[in-house]
């Protein structure tokens, strides 16, 4: 019994038993806004997200469960961040929903099931884990993509997610059983052990490595996996692209650092040679492709392609020269980088359904024209999210950037720098179109007179959010210390 441990998956049980909680209440639930599941909801995931927070502020690491499970501050820490997207995501989607008749108990119980798949995979020390949180988070949101069952878009949307969702878990699992075949072991620590012995059949474990590296590419959207993100951001109903947007990325992050780091660490030189290649071809795709978007949530989604593509440069310096010094530097950095775009991803989305109201969507780059003499204050709100995106200070996105930029260069080989130049000058590229949202808003005439209404609670929160990406942009000394202090202690481990 001793090595169950139990109380070292906690959170998730908690997760778990109030989902289920509120999926029952809300069957004797009768008001349209949904407020008691609602509150119950989010009352349960403050819960959560402070037990994550002090589990990392103990600063420990346990393994639970005989093994499959450890629960690491890199681990609690994301849990933290995770819980508090799916909290905001809650927010900013429930008056958008409620003028759909989409606010039933499915859209907030699904949310929960897809964060409890979210915080099984931040936790895995198993390959049967990995995949166990994977299905779940990815099956939650299969059904919250398809939640309006009398919208062709979002069915159609549904149907290319789960397809090649579908295909993305079998490429994962093909290449994890090759691991398993090659190693004899579906524990992480194991595999890496085995690795490390060097008597091992090498040609398996690379062919493995591709099916690995191409599973996480099709999770995270990295070119040339990519092509289900345009499609089921714009098809799906806008409150679950948020959904699909924020927590999941900080998941797909923490399962390719559990399975190539500190897995197969010892196959490094291969794995990164791929992640070169994926995140260049993100890079370059992701923003020269949203030039040409005039809908508002198919550019946010070749966005997201190029930022993964930058997420992905820091985790490319491995191994340099034999050595590993530059590991934790590089992994730190895109820590930082993903849980910055995560939470300035979910206030872009939170003002694109601000401005949507019932009958309408605002979903057209076109619909942004005048805010500013709308709503100044949205306006700015706005202009803070897309400056950050863009990388330019003193916004938390610029710092980001430095970081992974700085993470590569300190590398001081040839090839690195050279892939720091092209990152920059597609950063240049990228800033067209973000900076065209804020001229549409400054500088155009008002295609909409109708006046922007809000819920006191929604329009906090959206000022809270673009609050943080200022602050974090001009202190991000904390948030960076505790990245690296959480990557330390998992690669310590």
């Amino acid at each position: 019994m001793n090595q169950m441990n139990w109380l070292a998956i906690a959170p998730e049980v908690v997760l778990l038993t109030m989902a289920l909680i509120v999926a029952m209440v809300d069957l004797w639930v009768a008001h349209p806004r949904r407020t008691p599941t609602y509150l119950l909801a989010q009352a349960s995931l403050a819960v959560v997200a402070i037990l994550h927070l002090l589990r990392f502020d103990a600063g420990d690491t346990v393994y639970a469960v005989q093994r499959m499970v450890v629960a690491d501050p890199m681990g609690h820490l994301l849990a933290f961040f995770a819980t508090l997207a799916t909290m905001m995501s809650l927010a900013y989607a429930r008056p958008y929903a409620a003028d759909r008749d989409m606010l039933k108990g499915e859209l907030i119980t699904l949310s929960m099931f897809s964060l409890l798949g979210i915080c099984v995979m931040l936790s895995a020390n198993n390959f049967l884990v990995v995949y166990l949180g994977l299905e779940l988070m990815s099956l939650s949101l299969y059904a919250l993509v398809a939640l309006r069952r009398d919208h062709a878009q979002s069915t159609e949307a549904a149907m290319k997610y789960f397809v090649l969702g579908a295909l993305a878990s079998g490429f994962l699992l093909y290449g994890l059983s090759m691991m398993y075949g090659a190693t004899g072991s579906l524990d992480i620590g194991e595999v890496f052990k085995a690795i490390a012995t060097g008597r091992i059949n090498q040609a398996v474990l690379v062919l493995g490595i591709v099916f690995v590296v191409s599973g996480l590419a099709f999770k995270l959207g990295a070119v040339p996996f990519h092509m289900w993100i345009p499609d089921v951001y714009q098809g799906a109903p806008t409150a679950v692209t948020l959904m699909i947007a924020g927590a999941p990325k900080l998941a797909a992050f923490a399962i390719t650092i559990r399975l190539l780091v500190e897995g197969m660490s010892g196959l490094a030189q291969d794995w990164q040679q791929m992640l070169i290649l994926l995140s260049v071809a993100s890079m370059a795709l992701g923003n020269v492709a949203a030039i040409a978007q005039n809908n508002l949530k198919r550019m946010l989604a070749y966005s997201t392609i190029g930022q993964i593509g930058f997420m992905l440069l820091g985790l490319t310096p491995t191994v340099v020269s034999g050595n590993t010094l530059s590991a934790a530097n590089g992994y730190s950095s895109s820590m930082f980088y993903v849980l910055t775009y995560v939470f300035t991803t979910l206030g872009t989305f939170g003002i694109v359904m601000l401005l949507a109201r019932a009958g309408h969507e605002a979903e057209q780059v076109d619909d942004l024209k005048g805010l500013a003499r709308r709503s100044p204050w949205y306006a700015a709100v706005m202009a803070i999210f897309m400056f950050s995106l863009a990388g330019i200070p003193p916004t938390v996105g610029f710092y980001a950037k430095l970081a992974v930029l700085q993470a590569i260069v300190s590398t001081n080989v040839a090839l690195y720098i050279w892939l720091a130049v092209i990152a920059v000058l597609l950063s240049l590229v990228a800033a067209f179109y973000y900076l065209r949202i804020v001229k549409v808003m400054y500088f155009d005439e008002p295609a909409d007179a109708h006046p922007i209404t809000s819920t006191g609670e929604v329009r906090t929160i959206l000022s809270l959010n673009g609050a943080a990406i200022l602050v974090f942009g001009i202190l991000p000394g904390g948030l960076m210390a505790l990245c690296a202090q959480a990557i330390v202690k998992a690669l310590g481990t």
